[in-house]
């Protein structure tokens, strides 16, 4: 009888700051890297890991959203050199071809509350969260569309032979 696959998942819980693109960044790459030296091949980060939590009006900025998107690729090239590598990062994300919402007057493109998945370098797919919290500190309507929006049903990828599937926050 074979071994049945088995893979070493990490939890990268960084000390996010709202705003700290580069610094958060950098906490990631970190902490993937270390995680990788101990013999993970899958790091999850937090809901909006890369940009801190909450980033509220910050998304209102394009070029912030901008920033976050550049910050995701320089992720993505840092963990270039580590093969076999998965990371899935909590970010903004914004679709050029989605329509704009309006927000208090401004209108921007629709933005997305997501999670990248990283390997070898590139971005290789993203899931957008579907179920939006719009009570007590919770106010993900005003800033993101639903996954739905997007036409995104579920994510699910492949680490050495199993299947792993993302979801953020009250998705699950």
């Amino acid at each position: 009888m074979s071994a049945q696959p088995s893979v070493k998942v990490a939890l990268a819980q960084i000390n996010a700051t709202v705003g700290d693109l580069a610094g958060n960044g950098a906490r990631i790459v970190e902490a993937a890297r270390l995680a990788y030296e101990q013999g993970a091949r899958l790091v999850l980060t937090p809901e909006l890991g890369l940009c801190g939590y909450p980033p509220e009006d910050l998304l209102l900025r394009p070029a912030f959203m901008q920033a976050c998107a550049a910050a995701l690729a320089d992720c993505a090239r840092a963990l270039a050199d580590l093969p076999g590598l998965f990371v899935v990062v909590g970010h903004p994300h914004q679709f050029g071809d989605r329509g704009d919402v309006r927000s208090n007057s401004v209108s921007v493109p629709q933005r997305y509350n997501a999670a990248s998945v990283i390997r070898e370098g590139k971005v290789i797919t993203t899931y957008c969260k579907r179920e939006l919290p719009n009570y007590q500190v919770f106010d993900e309507r005003r800033y993101f569309a639903s996954g739905r929006d997007a036409g995104q049903g579920a994510l699910v990828f492949d680490v050495q032979g199993l299947q792993f599937g993302v979801v953020i926050c009250e998705d699950a």
